[in-house]
């Protein structure tokens, strides 16, 4: 979430005319993420996330708020969206599509224990089998055709051993056979500022929200997966935790069994996973776009993971 577009506040109160959830209290822009312009809204009848789209055709858009929309029918903790007086859940705002959520209660937790990643694998478990009723269905944003276009746009930007690094895995990666895996819809971005926790009186953690749907798509859920474990689960070096990795894996397992091809593309999936984010961040990083206030996250991170992921290969550890 970023600021590429202001709002002002007189624009927003004529615009939340249109819906029944009161007049406006407070805006407040947010600076976490790359993606889309994001604020906090605040109404006389509640608290609610605005976010316009930038970069994103109308046509598409459907897809990830009547995703929400179904996950949190099916008791998910997600964002549902508000709709307008039209029973529309996308509007137009300072000349963007645009839409509000409810607003979830938590906080991201950066640091991340057994205890959490074991809550997450079991959440993002529920969330692929209740992606599987849903009847939408658009291809992984950030799949392999936004690899091999990124990657292109990238590599003149890159030192001669990092070209050779991206050449190598685009190489591997385009070898990889994945139609027998598992697929559905996959949130695709669950990294730990995308869960919100709340935390008992007497210590214990629940996940109280979980966010920005943004990229969500139609692909392997394994890898929704792997993009989950190479955040939630490395190291400061990017190398794996085992126990962290152990728990969020088993606990994933025992809602939807990993199955026997799953287990044989688990090293690969890491790799694609790992790959997919160094290319974004090196794009945001080398081609960054405008805006009042954005945030571009260090791409050397996961190329670091990356190296390390073909370096070291484990296999689903259950």
């Amino acid at each position: 979430m970023s600021v590429f577009t202001p709002v002002p506040e007189s624009a927003l109160a004529h615009w939340l005319k249109d819906y029944a959830i009161g007049r406006l209290v407070e805006l407040k822009g947010i600076s976490a993420g790359v993606q889309n312009s994001n604020f906090f809204v605040t109404t006389t009848l509640g608290r609610y996330v605005l976010t316009l789209f930038e970069g994103m055709s109308r046509a598409e858009l459907p897809y990830y708020l009547h995703l929400m929309a179904h996950l949190a029918r099916h008791g998910l903790p997600v964002p549902g969206p508000i709709a307008n007086l039209h029973n529309e859940y996308l509007g137009t705002l300072q000349e963007r599509p645009a839409a509000l959520v409810v607003r979830l209660s938590g906080a991201s937790e950066m640091a991340p224990g057994v205890e959490h990643c074991a809550r997450v694998g079991a959440m993002l478990a529920g969330l692929h089998l209740a992606g599987q009723s849903y009847g939408r269905r658009q291809p992984n944003p950030r799949g392999p055709e936004w690899r091999l276009a990124t990657a292109q746009a990238v590599r003149d930007f890159l030192p001669t051993d990092e070209r050779t690094l991206l050449d190598a895995e685009i190489a591997f990666q385009s070898a990889q056979a994945l139609a027998n895996l598992p697929a559905g819809a996959i949130h695709a971005d669950l990294f730990r500022d995308n869960v919100l926790w709340d935390t008992d009186a007497d210590g214990s953690v629940h996940i109280g929200g979980v966010i920005d749907f943004y990229f969500a798509g139609h692909d392997a859920l394994l890898f929704d997966v792997a993009v989950t474990v190479n955040d939630w689960c490395s190291l400061p070096d990017g190398g794996l935790d085992g126990t962290r990795c152990t728990a969020l894996l088993a606990a994933y397992h025992a809602e939807r069994p990993f199955t026997a091809a799953e287990r044989a593309a688990w090293p690969g999936q890491l790799r694609a996973a790992a790959l997919r984010f160094w290319l974004s961040r090196a794009a945001d990083f080398h081609l960054p776009r405008a805006g009042e206030m954005v945030l571009v996250k260090d791409p050397n991170e996961y190329r670091d993971i990356l190296r390390l992921r073909i370096a070291d290969t484990p296999p689903l550890p259950l």
